[in-house]
């Protein structure tokens, strides 16, 4: 018998809610069909009239936690003085890069839902993952990459690819800092890190692209 605990009207929302606040503490393996309902104070079949299965419901609960990243990064972009334009392009590839690291460690159950979804590229500009700032983390990058071409620090050449390969180094120094043998550095080791690998990505884009010229 479902609990009366729930009144209110919305219950897609609700569960999506729920969902999000178990993945903050237990990342996307604290998600569950039957605890989530629970919390609702409906029975488990209610769920089902929301969401096809548990993976469809990973899959939204994924998507918003990509729009709060989309979000972190969007507080770090709007901290780069912007009177000057090739000196705000070389700060908002910086500040994509921490705004998207600062979230994994400020967030790191919802950093590890937020993109342990399957599926292709296409999925990186999925309006539902679009936070208030209007852009997906993805699309946060290329918005940053676009800048450093438009003021004249990388060539369309260089462009050409320059998300996947930026994207990499950052994600996976935010991921080795959350769950793997970084996560023991301390608070300024890993700030320190944090800058260089955003200033890695900077300079090697120009580079490695010059090299394969």
């Amino acid at each position: 018998m479902a609990r009366s605990g729930y009144f209110h009207g919305d219950l897609r929302r609700a569960l999506l809610d729920a969902g999000l606040e178990a993945a903050r503490s237990g990342g996307p393996e604290g998600v569950s069909v039957r605890e989530l309902a629970r919390v609702a104070g409906v029975a488990p079949s209610a769920v089902y009239r929301h969401f096809e299965g548990h993976e469809e419901l990973l899959l939204e609960l994924a998507l918003r936690a990509q729009a709060m990243v989309a979000d972190a990064m969007e507080t770090e972009l709007a901290l780069v003085p912007s009177d000057d334009r090739r000196a705000w392009a070389d700060g908002a590839i910086a500040a994509t890069g921490i705004g998207y690291i600062r979230f994994a460690w400020q967030e790191p159950g919802l950093f590890r839902l937020a993109f342990r979804t399957r599926g292709d590229l296409g999925a990186a500009h999925d309006e539902r993952g679009r936070g208030a700032c209007g852009r997906t983390p993805y699309e946060q990058l290329e918005r940053a990459l676009d800048a450093l071409v438009d003021a004249g620090e990388l060539t369309e050449h260089e462009r050409a690819g320059a998300e996947a390969l930026a994207w990499s180094a950052v994600h996976g120094f935010a991921m080795l800092t959350v769950d793997g043998p970084l996560r023991s550095l301390d608070a300024q080791t890993r700030e320190a890190f944090a800058a260089r690998i955003v200033e890695m990505v900077r300079l090697g884009l120009a580079q490695c692209a010059g090299a394969q010229a």
